[in-house]
């Protein structure tokens, strides 16, 4: 750091102090008093006056279409006016997407958001009965979708009520995204009246429980994960951790431009590249399926500054673009996220791409993705790490199972407070009071924190395997093997993979005089489950292993596989 910076508290206090839209407020959110940025935006929708900013600098890349800032603007008021006079859409109201990376996801987001609506991500790779979950919980009456997602939705859209607007939808439909949008001649923008403690998404994500949960997430939640990372970049500027930009062919810096790789309903892709992306005047170049030969070739097409995915991607983007023989030149942050990234991979990136600083972080749809960060020198010298907490709003703590502080050092659940975090888990109170407790988000995860206050995650107290960034439910899996008439007990455990961190595997005890094969029950889940939760591996088993409560031991019963196959 520069002198006049001993300290990074040093410099959170001298920005806090000096840069007004960064200044520091305290108040109560439901009874719970938080730090909060006294003039930040007050809800997501505010970010659109940034378009006045930017005007005619492009923002969204997708394949061969092109749309600058004053376009996508214009595209947003014209879809609020068609949710708003068509669907009678407004403050409160639900409204689902379910697609692909595309560019009508992003104007969906912002003219629900503009109307007061509550935006409720659903994953698009969920097979029927999970969607029909989604809308049952969510209570979402309408849904942009495209073609092959509808077809998912129709066995229950009539029962429950849902009508879907199509999404680049070729045939005729009265309800398809273009038409909808080519009627309307007004694209004014709405007025708006919402608080920024309103709710502004419902965002699912797999944990400890069967069925995912909606992490119920505010105006003030997301933007005071917004405004800390904003912060954190004016902190690198100010202590010179700020890479210089590569510059175009009149020796100006080149716009930054992100591509945006891992889908929409995470909030790895909307809070941390979207709206980032919207609030900084970024590109965006979207993607919506993942191929690492694509990503290169975009990377060096569009210039693009910023890379962020999985670590899974990550490491594609190395291998592809050694044997491909492409330097990537413009790159100056090789992020990660959704997962912890190898050790090893931290210095190969840094290796291959030297102008390319590796980050991580670590967050939680709980916490509207803020969390924890980790770069520079602190990450080459202790690539095992998590990082440090991202200031000034979040408070952390290391506690035992009685919630009692534990010393420097030793092994606890994190538990994290700020206003980023969730409001609830929609329609699950209990799993909300086990959660989030005076305020503290209980992480599930074990972690150690030393005396400079980097955070090292060790291990997971909830069952969920991490699939190269996607939460799968161990709970959920189980349950879908249990619909098989001819399995007993199962039990799911993760599998160490070296491209997509873990994998899912399982162990299979069937009832007496039954014989499947793997390939069977494989084909059976995939009715059941998403592709990427059906267990890759499936170990047929006379009994599974007990503790001492007669529970099926996850662990022990993981441990034998590994022996037994002789994976490490």
């Amino acid at each position: 750091m520069e002198t006049q910076f001993k300290t990074l508290e040093d410099v959170v206090t001298h920005v806090i102090t000096t840069e007004p839209i960064f200044a520091l407020d305290e108040v109560d959110i439901r009874n719970i008093r938080y730090k909060t940025f006294a003039n930040a935006p007050r809800h997501i929708s505010e970010l659109m006056h940034k378009c006045d900013e930017y005007g005619d600098a492009e923002f969204l890349v997708f394949e061969e279409e092109r749309y600058t800032y004053n376009e996508f603007r214009t595209g947003v008021n014209r879809l609020a006016q068609v949710l708003k006079t068509q669907f009678g859409i407004s403050k409160g109201d639900r409204v689902a997407i379910c697609m692909r990376n595309y560019p009508e996801y992003l104007t969906a987001i912002m003219a629900i958001a503009s109307l007061g609506g509550v935006i409720v991500f659903l994953n698009s790779w969920w097979t029927t009965q999970e969607l029909e979950y989604g809308f049952t919980d969510s209570n979402a009456k309408l849904a942009f979708t495209e073609p092959s997602i509808a077809k998912r939705v129709e066995p229950f859209a009539r029962r429950l009520g849902i009508t879907q607007i199509l999404v680049r939808y070729e045939g005729s439909s009265p309800n398809t995204y273009d038409q909808l949008i080519k009627a309307i001649t007004n694209a004014e923008i709405p007025t708006l009246d919402v608080d920024t403690d309103d709710d502004m998404a419902i965002m699912y994500t797999s944990g400890s429980t069967g069925h995912p949960k909606g992490v119920v997430q505010t105006h003030r939640g997301v933007i005071s994960a917004l405004m800390s990372w904003l912060l954190a970049g004016r902190i690198a500027e100010l202590t010179g951790m700020m890479p210089d930009m590569p510059k175009d062919a009149d020796g100006a810096d080149l716009q930054t431009c992100s591509l945006v790789t891992t889908p929409l309903f995470h909030v790895s892709a909307t809070h941390a590249c979207f709206f980032m992306g919207l609030a900084t005047g970024a590109k965006l170049v979207i993607m919506n399926k993942w191929d690492a030969e694509t990503a290169v070739n975009l990377i060096e097409k569009e210039k693009v500054t910023r890379f962020f995915g999985v670590p899974t991607m990550s490491a594609d983007i190395l291998n592809t673009a050694a044997s491909l023989g492409k330097s990537l030149e413009t790159l100056r942050h090789m992020d990660a996220g959704g997962a912890k990234r190898p050790a090893s991979q931290v210095v190969k990136l840094a290796k291959a791409f030297p102008l390319a600083e590796p980050r991580s972080g670590f967050g939680l749809t709980e916490t509207n993705a803020l969390g924890l960060g980790i770069g520079g020198d602190d990450y080459m010298n202790q690539p095992g790490a998590a990082g440090r907490l991202y200031p000034p709003l979040q408070e952390m703590r290391i506690v035992d199972d009685a919630g009692k502080d534990l010393p420097i050092g030793e092994v606890g659940e994190l538990i994290l407070k700020s206003a980023a975090n969730m409001r609830c888990y929609l329609n699950k109170p209990e799993a909300t009071a086990e959660a989030m407790r005076d305020g503290w988000l209980h992480t599930g995860d074990l972690a150690t924190v030393d005396a400079d206050g980097l955070v090292t995650i060790v291990d997971r107290k909830k069952e969920i395997i991490i699939r190269g960034g996607e939460n799968i439910s161990c709970l959920e899996v189980d349950a879908a093997f249990y619909l098989h008439p001819s399995v007993s007990e199962a039990a799911v455990f993760s599998i160490p993979d070296e491209r997509l961190g873990e994998v899912v595997g399982a162990g299979v005890v069937l009832l007496p005089g039954h014989t499947l094969s793997q390939n069977d029950l494989q084909d059976f889940l995939r009715t059941h489950l998403a592709a990427f939760k059906v267990p890759e591996r499936i170990w047929f088993r006379a009994h599974l292993p007990r503790g001492g409560t007669e529970k099926i031991d996850r662990r022990a019963l993981r441990a034998e596989y590994m022996s037994e196959t002789s994976i490490s």
